[in-house]
């Protein structure tokens, strides 16, 4: 009679654990058998049956946490792998800007690299030094037009006191052989 009363408990607790089975964790399907258990001394005593439904609960709940772990590996691995190739990408891409910002802060003039203030200076200067050269000129023609247009105003000024000389002493040469002439008639007749 008792086996049959424990019998029909331990079938109870038995269904009663299936129907919970869905919902309760192994810690609570563990804490249902072992307050359900008969004790026997300091002994507690579990049907095969919930032990091997136990037994089997946590066996697929191995499983499916292996399941899970592996899963969650190749995941891990897969996304490490994706980041070794998205490291690789950044560092050529990383590469190639700094490349392109080269080319764009510096210009190849005569073979020669430039950054673009080496350039500007360098430009300015000739550019400065055109203008100092072209303002040496400017004063340079100025003042050697001024002095052609004095010495061609001083030719000028000499031609014509050349000419007014020369009119001058053409006339008193004229005056001289009138008179040179005047004398040799006024001898002639004499």
């Amino acid at each position: 009679m008792k086996f049959k009363f424990t019998l029909i408990l331990t079938l109870l607790f038995s269904l009663n654990s299936f129907s919970q089975e869905s919902s309760n964790t192994i810690d609570n399907q563990f804490k249902t058998v072992y307050k359900n258990a008969e004790s026997y001394l300091d002994f507690k005593i579990v049907p095969k049956k919930d032990y091997a439904d136990i037994h089997n609960n946590v066996l697929d709940s191995f499983k499916k946490f292996n399941t899970e772990l592996e899963n969650k590996n190749t995941l891990i691995n897969s996304q490490k792998s994706t980041i070794a190739v998205l490291e690789k990408e950044k560092k050529e891409t990383n590469i190639k800007l700094t490349d392109v910002l080269k080319e764009n802060t510096s210009f190849s003039i005569f073979g020669i690299q430039l950054s673009r203030g080496t350039y500007s200076f360098t430009l300015f200067a000739i550019i400065i030094a055109l203008i100092v050269a072209l303002g040496y000129f400017v004063f340079k023609f100025n003042n050697s037009n001024v002095l052609t247009v004095a010495a061609k105003d001083s030719l000028e000024d000499a031609e014509n006191e050349l000419n007014i000389y020369r009119k001058k002493a053409l006339e008193r040469e004229q005056k001289l052989r009138r008179q040179l002439q005047d004398e040799i008639i006024k001898n002639r007749s004499n």
